[in-house]
């Protein structure tokens, strides 16, 4: 199994008055990390999967993969200044959906955060007025394979 690892520094835009990172901030560094994974790891950037402009050219591609379940544990603050270790594996992979863990991790190695989010592949009509679940092709599934934790 591989995982994919990404470091993020945390910046004043994500704490609290506190100083300490404000819960919805560690949902968008998640998203940011299942982005670049996508991009980096997997050769389909979000760029190309939401720009209706290339799609209609038929350089883009006509989906996307939204999250449909996200679970998720704190177990303890992160604070400005901080490098978080960020790392994401796959734990099951379906015909359209895959099932990630999750895990942040603090410069003394302690958990900042875990969880698993089950990410599903879907095809919009060209108007981008219906959606529905499609199957991964062969070679994403290939791609997404090299992640999953047997």
């Amino acid at each position: 199994m591989i995982e994919f690892i990404k470091q993020e520094k945390v910046r004043f835009q994500h704490v609290d008055y506190a100083g300490i990172v404000f819960y919805p901030r560690f949902l968008e560094m998640l998203n940011g990390l299942v982005e670049d994974w996508f991009e980096e790891a997997l050769d389909r950037p979000f760029s190309k999967m939401h720009d209706p402009r290339q799609s209609r050219t038929g350089q883009g591609q006509t989906n996307g993969i939204p999250t449909v379940d996200l679970k998720i544990q704190f177990k303890n603050a992160a604070r400005l200044g901080e490098i978080l270790t960020k790392i994401l594996w796959v734990k099951e992979l379906k015909n359209s959906s895959i099932l990630c863990g999750f895990q942040f991790v603090n410069e003394a190695e302690n958990t900042v955060l875990e969880g698993e989010v089950i990410l599903v592949n879907v095809a919009f009509n060209t108007e981008r007025n219906s959606i529905k679940s499609e199957p991964f092709t062969e070679e994403m599934k290939v791609k997404i394979q090299k992640y999953l934790n047997s």
